[in-house]
């Protein structure tokens, strides 16, 4: 399926559904599960690859308009399949052999709904319809939030309360279209999809693409693992996006966060491309050759 045409269209849950439905037909080891359903009980799905009991979990599109990440992640997905049946290596690294060591877990779409909003519009929030409206005053292009208006980024238990108060401080105080982290943590069945297959016990560290800036955030508030930092650093020269830190509306209640503070082990927000979200499909191929070595370096560390 390389780089084939449904890989440059915008990623709503059809483009999605055809290029995993050719991935599963090119790659008879790679599997899928619904692993939960969004507000709107559209199906969230996981792919499999190697290893299911030592894991490296890649997730994308938290957010409506960064559909783009889900393109990102099915790509690395198809080259990565492609190079075990062939025995060809990805960037220098015999991908078949690690594998058997470490696996691969992908959600693709975290985030179903808000991405079939921003790309199709307020109907396809069904139930939801009204509150997306009232709350985007129509204007569904700058959607990012799930179809109750919830921020699924800002709906994780880690420094949510403080994230709460400064939410209402800045205004945000109901379904908004970005921002708003609910009315208490994994309120939303996304949230609770992702951290539920976390709490399997099989990840060993995890990687959130996001856009956009070019920069990756590594640590969280007591959390300053040399390892992760190394980590970072390594990924920072590969892709030569800048390591960062987080700060204001940015600073908690995100997966990574999550992550870092219940399990202790190395997590990354990785914030592809630059300008203006959504970023264009044009920009795919250039945005996943910085990214590419990045990705496979996240599997074998």
């Amino acid at each position: 399926m390389l780089c084939s045409e449904m890989m440059y269209k915008k990623a709503d849950r059809k483009t999605r559904e055809a290029l995993i439905g050719n991935l599963l037909m090119d790659y008879g080891f790679l599997s899928r599960d619904t692993i939960g359903e969004s507000r709107c009980s559209r199906p969230i799905d996981l792919l499999c690859i190697g290893n299911r009991k030592n894991q490296v979990l890649f997730t994308g599109a938290y957010h409506g308009m960064e559909w783009i990440t889900s393109l990102l992640l099915l790509r690395f997905v198809d080259e990565l399949c492609y190079s075990v049946i062939t025995g060809r290596s990805m960037c220098g690294v015999k991908m078949g052999s690690i594998l058997n060591r470490r696996g691969i877990a992908i959600i693709p779409c975290v985030n179903p709904d808000g991405v079939e909003i921003q790309i199709n519009g307020a109907d396809s929030a069904g139930d939801y319809r009204d509150v997306v409206i009232n709350a985007c005053k129509g204007n569904t292009s700058v959607w990012q939030s799930n179809a109750a208006g919830v921020d699924i980024n800002h709906n994780f238990s880690a420094n949510w309360e403080q994230l709460h108060r400064l939410e209402n401080k800045n205004g945000i105080t109901c379904a908004s279209p970005t921002r708003f982290g609910g009315e208490y943590p994994e309120s939303e069945p996304e949230s609770r999809t992702v951290a539920s297959y976390c709490r399997t016990g099989h990840i060993a560290h995890a990687i959130a693409l996001h856009s956009q800036g070019e920069e990756i955030y590594w640590s969280f508030g007591d959390y300053n693992d040399d390892e992760a930092y190394k980590m970072a650093r390594i990924m920072s020269c590969s892709s030569g996006y800048k390591v960062s830190d987080t700060n204001g509306l940015a600073y908690g209640g995100g997966f990574k966060d999550w992550f870092e503070e219940h399990f202790k082990r190395p997590a990354f927000t990785v914030e592809v491309g630059k300008g203006r979200n959504p970023l264009p499909v044009s920009q795919l191929d250039s945005i996943y050759e910085k990214i590419r070595e990045m990705l496979v370096l996240a599997v074998v560390l």
